[in-house]
């Protein structure tokens, strides 16, 4: 049995989860969020808590089955309390702003970066004297905001010799020691 997916998924008060053939669909005071599982998967709702259950104990099924159960459990966690991502820009020169959702980066290219955010994904930038500016992003999807943060962190991801680029709050950069002095 799988040690994830045999694990039930506790449903809060404030959260609905409905199953309509194979899809599963869950609404709560962040968001809506639904997603299709596999016709060999069956999802089981009882006592506020959900389990997910495979018919055979085959390499797909195994596999699918704790997929799903993680997938349903980011879902709930989503729609209940929602999901933030930190960023910092460290470099001279590097800043982001919001105008609705749209994000300007200014990252030390000869031009700024203009990034649409996608409408479930909230997006504060925060400039503060002698600090590194800020990004923070809310969604309700996991996989959505994962996705974003990677992409922005992909226009500058950070670099060993100075340390500059686009970091996740608490990130450490294991740092190189570059050229050494002439013999």
């Amino acid at each position: 049995m799988s040690r994830i997916g045999k694990l039930p998924v506790a449903i809060p008060n404030s959260v609905t989860v409905t199953v309509n053939n194979n899809l599963v669909s869950v609404k709560g005071p962040k968001g809506e969020l639904a997603q299709q599982v596999h016709p060999d998967i069956t999802v089981n709702i009882a006592d506020g808590a959900l389990t997910v259950e495979r018919p055979s104990d085959s390499k797909e099924h195994r596999s699918l089955h704790g997929l799903y159960r993680s997938l349903i459990s980011n879902m709930v966690v989503g729609v209940s309390e929602g999901y933030t991502i930190e960023m910092e820009f460290v470099g001279v020169g590097y800043r982001a702003e919001t105008n609705g959702q749209v994000l300007e980066l200014s990252l030390g290219y000869s031009h700024n970066i203009f990034f649409e955010l996608p409408k479930e994904v909230k997006a504060e930038a925060k400039t503060e004297r002698r600090e590194a500016p800020k990004l923070k992003l809310e969604s309700c999807d996991k996989q959505l905001i994962g996705h974003v943060a990677a992409k922005i962190r992909s226009f500058r991801p950070p670099e060993p010799y100075k340390g500059k680029g686009i970091l996740f709050k608490g990130e450490q950069i294991r740092r190189k020691a570059g050229k050494s002095a002439g013999k």
